[in-house]
């Protein structure tokens, strides 16, 4: 965080608290509260809410209050078939480019969600668990590609969460990302894109209930 701008660490902050559920899906975020709650002057409040909605998490709006983004299942489903693509090509560039401190990062990223599984909150472990994905795309080699996958990963990064909290499974993670790893360490690109492209479709597969579920949840008030 020291390294960061007073704009991204409230941005962090603001980002936290969507993934929460403390700002809903579709409610706006007060100027005046939002600044006053977080102790920070109006500026860079603004400045953060840009970065949010470059991520696609906050909608803009002119001379009122931005919103949280509400994205529909379409939407996500059309981020998602984005980011497999770029997922799948970073894990093949990176079979090939990747150096063999990069793909031991890689590993160590992975042991530490297995051994912090049970003992994390459950935002932080989503966080490392995401931390594993950008290192692969960095591991490519390949800055555009890197970009816009980070790109796409924050477009998600909502989503990503609330199916990762509905469906924790240590044994199903640790094998899913382990495939990953077993193949960027053997320089396998075959596998690489197999064990990336599974753990996508088990995403969009997850996504998919929880949509499901909040419908249903919806149905029911």
């Amino acid at each position: 965080m020291a390294d960061k701008t007073l704009p991204e660490q409230i941005a962090d902050t603001v980002r936290r608290d969507i993934l929460r559920g403390v700002y809903l899906p579709g409610h706006p975020i007060k100027e005046r509260d939002t600044s006053a709650a977080l102790g920070v002057s109006r500026t860079p409040l603004r400045e953060a809410v840009r970065i949010l909605a470059r991520e696609g998490l906050v909608i803009l709006r002119p001379a009122r209050s931005p919103l949280v983004a509400d994205p529909s299942l379409k939407e996500v489903t059309d981020a998602i078939a984005v980011l497999r693509t770029l997922e799948v090509l970073s894990g093949e560039l990176a079979c090939a480019e990747a150096t063999d401190q990069e793909i031991a990062g890689i590993r160590t990223i992975h042991q530490r969600i297995g051994d912090s599984f049970e003992t994390l909150d459950p935002l932080d472990l989503f966080e490392i668990d995401m931390s594993f994905h950008i290192a692969i795309a960095q591991a490519s080699h390949n800055p555009a590609l890197a970009e816009t996958h980070g790109d796409y990963l924050a477009r998600l990064w909502r989503i990503r969460f609330l199916s990762a909290r509905m469906r924790r499974s240590r044994e199903r993670i640790m094998r899913q990302h382990g495939a990953i790893v077993d193949a960027l360490e053997t320089r396998d690109a075959s596998r690489a894109r197999a064990a990336i492209d599974a753990h996508l479709l088990d995403l969009l597969a997850n996504v998919e209930r929880c949509f499901a579920r909040e419908t249903s949840k919806e149905g029911h008030e």
